[in-house]
C-alpha cells in the first residue's frame, strides 16, 4: 500500500487486492477463491436455495456451505469451488492469454444464462 498525504490527511492507497493489503499468504488465491464464492451464494440466492439443499447438491455438509459464506476460504480449493459451479448448472470456462497489467491476474466473469 502507498501512503498519501491530501492536505491534512494521510492515507494508504490499496493496492487493489484487499488479501494483499491485510498481508495474506497467496493473496491471488484468496481473492479468486472470494469472487467463485460471491457466484455460488449469487446462484444459491437466485435458486432460493437453502444452505442445506446447497450443501445436498454440492456433496458438503451444511455447516461447511455456511464457512464458505463467512469466507473461509482456506477450506476449499479452487478446484473444488468450481465444482459447485458445475453442480448448479455452471460451465466453468479457464482462459490463458498474456498479462495486460503489471502483474499477471486472474479473473473470474460470470454472465447470466
Amino acid at each position: 500500500m502507498k501512503k498519501k498525504k491530501m492536505g491534512d490527511i494521510e492515507y494508504y492507497e490499496g493496492s487493489g487486492n484487499v488479501y494483499q493489503d491485510l498481508g495474506f499468504k497467496k493473496p491471488e488465491e484468496w481473492a479468486l477463491k472470494a469472487r467463485i464464492a460471491t457466484k455460488i451464494f449469487t446462484l444459491i440466492k437466485e435458486k432460493k436455495l437453502t444452505q442445506k439443499q446447497a450443501g445436498k447438491i454440492f456433496g458438503i455438509t451444511q455447516g461447511r456451505v455456511s464457512d464458505l459464506k463467512r469466507g473461509q476460504f482456506d477450506k476449499f480449493s479452487v478446484e473444488k469451488l468450481m465444482s459447485f459451479l458445475n453442480a448448479l448448472d455452471y460451465d466453468v470456462e479457464i482462459r490463458m492469454h498474456p498479462k495486460v497489467a503489471e502483474a499477471a491476474q486472474v479473473y473470474v466473469v460470470g454472465t447470466s444464462v
